[in-house]
């Protein structure tokens, strides 16, 4: 059997530019899948003169011969899917292929008020979550009492298991919380509309997705959101409810590991996060505002101003070794033109030590200190170039010194927004 998939898994935190790589590859695939999170992922995809901001919809919708698939690992917010589907046919998009598996759990009014509330309560010691309820309705997928897809389109077991829900939500809510109670009558019509419309798309993703593999189709695993996210591997408290990593495909979508036969790994030319938590090489000067606003670092589903910083070959290695990367992908190097020395951290020191593993315990990350290489800027217009040999020396150097530190090549370089501002090394 020939597998020809592709796994695009966020190499860094999130906000790595994986619409427009996954926009390229999903031109040529017969299938696109989402396969973790939630609605507090989002990419954009610049395509032409139009702008698409997806969130839920695999961006592999923009093709009409391409099969979308939202799979069980996904958490679906039925108004926010209706409401991404209602912009982009407005913009002439088809959901003619558009398949979401009966085993996602939804996202309930409950789950975002108490994401809400809870973040509130923690003041100082909130980690910064998108307030999408995606934290709460993982846990109430591990705690059992999830509602998914199937259960949502059979109005009586919904009608049973949101009642049960509503109650016991509304104790959290009113009495640890102080909030006010939400109306039960009110969500099962509202949800019980969302089911009509939704029908249509529901049906076992896996079984779809498995068939597609053994006939040899072309299948992209879209990622969302990125490695040092996941639930487990990533900088914990301050993490995703899920996992964004290779492994998080197979089960949010239903297939075993040798179902996936390629992985790439999509980072920045220099590092961003959103939200709290340890960032060893975050700039707070010049060269940060520059990355800031020269890369237009503000969050797709929040708006929010990433934080920004060098790139971090610690966590690249991370990532390698986490998703078993067969090759990186280097958005935004376009970025960095015009900053005359750049700094990329080789490892870390803490307490006179050197660290080049990243640490597990984010306490000991935010007492460790990064110890840079410093290499050649430029100062040349890189976004025209559309071959490697193109590019600048120093940033030709730059590449180079990433593959090296990260122990990985590097097969993609992006220099600027738009699709075919992309050069295959």
């Amino acid at each position: 059997m020939s597998i020809n998939t592709t796994a695009l898994v966020g190499a860094q935190w999130g906000d790595e530019g994986k619409g427009k790589i996954i926009d390229i590859l999903a031109e040529h695939a017969d299938y696109v899948v989402r396969a973790t999170g939630g609605s507090n992922a989002g990419h954009t995809v610049v395509n032409g003169d139009k702008v698409y901001k997806l969130h839920l919809i695999p961006s592999g919708i923009l093709y009409p011969d391409t099969v979308n698939i939202i799979g069980n690992g996904v958490v679906l917010d039925p108004k926010v899917v209706l409401e991404e589907m209602d912009a982009l046919a407005a913009l002439g998009v088809s959901f003619d292929k558009l398949l979401i598996d009966v085993r996602a759990h939804i996202v309930m009014p409950y789950h975002k008020e108490l994401d809400e509330l809870a973040e509130k309560a923690k003041g100082a010691d909130a980690i910064g979550t998108t307030k999408r309820g995606i934290g709460p309705c993982y846990a109430d997928k591990c705690d059992r009492i999830g509602i998914r897809l199937i259960d949502l389109l059979q109005p009586d077991v919904f009608a049973q298991k949101l009642k049960s829900n509503v109650e016991f939500k509304n104790k959290l809510i009113t009495s640890v919380y102080g909030g006010k109670p939400l109306d039960y009558k009110t969500m099962y019509a509202e949800y019980c509309g969302y089911a009509e419309r939704l029908k249509k798309f529901a049906v076992d993703t896996g079984v779809v997705l498995y068939d597609a593999i053994k006939s040899g189709k072309r299948v992209v695993f879209e990622g969302a959101q990125g490695t040092l996210l996941d639930l487990d591997s990533g900088t914990y408290p301050f993490v995703t409810s899920s996992h964004p990593i290779t492994g998080g495909f197979c089960a949010g979508a239903g297939v075993g590991p040798t179902a996936i036969a390629e992985c790439l790994g999509i980072a920045k030319s220099y590092t961003t996060r959103v939200g709290a938590g340890p960032f060893p090489t975050e700039l707070d000067d010049e060269v940060g505002k520059h990355l800031l606003n020269v890369g237009h670092e503000f969050g797709t589903t929040t708006g929010r101003a990433r934080r920004c910083g060098w790139l971090d070959a610690v966590i690249l290695r991370l990532a390698v070794r986490i998703n078993g990367l067969t090759a990186l992908a280097i958005n935004k190097l376009d970025t960095l033109t015009g900053i005359k020395k750049l700094k990329i951290a080789t490892h870390y020191m803490m307490d006179g030590k050197p660290v080049n593993d990243f640490p597990a315990d984010i306490s000991m990350l935010e007492h460790c200190t990064p110890v840079y290489i410093e290499l050649d800027g430029w100062n040349d217009d890189i976004s025209g170039c559309k071959t490697f040999d193109e590019l600048p020396a120093a940033a030709k150097a730059y590449i180079a010194k990433i593959e090296e530190l990260a122990g990985c090549r590097v097969s993609m370089i992006g220099v600027g927004p738009d699709r075919d501002q992309n050069i295959l090394k």
